[in-house]
């Protein structure tokens, strides 16, 4: 079943005699169960494809569906109830209010969305027994460990059941450790949990963990790779070799 649909996209800013073509004419589907990377250069045009497909912002032309929606045609108000709903976000400094406690972080979309109190607390107690941090529900983020600040941001991610989850560089601030705790709870979302992931990085150790890396040149799909039955090492190395080809700089690989 196909979550997420692009056809013939296009971002285009500037004027008629400067106009830079952030998104050039892209099509690309994501599959319900997938765990998929984009990379790319600066300027690439990866960045405002998933501002696009997080209808933060919209398409020069094209349509874009999630699920059987085209999100293209939605007016200000749907917008906000469709992301609701419907997507969720893993943040590079994952965005916890240090104000509320680890549950209320978790529980806060549902919460706006005006959901039984008693269906809330059930909804957290089970994804946090699935992420494994039941214990910490009612501590407040200063007081947990950075690994379980991730596995909050992804619980609240994953709390509403979105078609979608989207990830704008989520290790861009973290260290190799952390990058790997992250990547290895996304990985089992992914798995066990049968989330569908679409994660925008410049990063190959983390694309690694993906099943299928785009790689996005000038606003189009210059490639596509999938990892099928080779190992994390294998892929990461198949990777590098498409960077590049590419012209990527590969020298700051974790």
């Amino acid at each position: 079943m196909e979550i997420l649909k692009l056809e013939n996209v296009k971002k285009y800013y500037g004027s008629e005699k400067n106009i830079t073509k952030a998104v050039n004419d892209l099509s690309l589907k994501v599959e319900e169960g997938e765990f998929v990377a984009i990379m790319g250069a600066s300027g690439s045009g990866k960045t405002t494809l998933l501002n696009c497909i997080s209808t933060i912002d919209e398409v020069t032309s094209g349509h874009i569906y999630v699920g059987d929606k085209d999100i293209t045609e939605l007016k200000e108000k749907e917008l906000a109830r469709f992301r609701r709903e419907n997507l969720g976000f893993i943040f590079q400094d994952f965005n916890l209010l240090n104000t509320l406690t680890i549950s209320e972080n978790i529980s806060l979309a549902l919460i706006i969305n005006k959901e039984n109190p008693n269906e809330v607390d059930k909804k957290v107690k089970d994804i946090a027994n699935k992420l494994g941090i039941s214990e910490i529900l009612n501590k407040y983020p200063y007081e947990v460990s950075g690994g379980q600040k991730q596995r909050c941001a992804c619980a609240r991610a994953l709390i509403n059941k979105p078609k979608l989850i989207l990830a704008d560089e989520p290790t861009g601030a973290l260290d190799s450790k952390s990058s790997r705790m992250l990547l290895e709870t996304m990985e089992e979302m992914n798995k066990k949990l049968n989330a569908t992931i679409l994660m925008v990085t410049h990063d190959s150790f983390s694309a690694s963990f993906c099943a299928r890396v785009l790689f996005l040149k000038d606003g189009k799909i210059f490639n596509e790779i999938r990892r099928g039955e080779k190992s994390r090492k294998e892929f990461f190395n198949e990777i590098l070799d498409v960077l590049t080809l590419l012209g990527g700089d590969v020298s700051n690989v974790k």
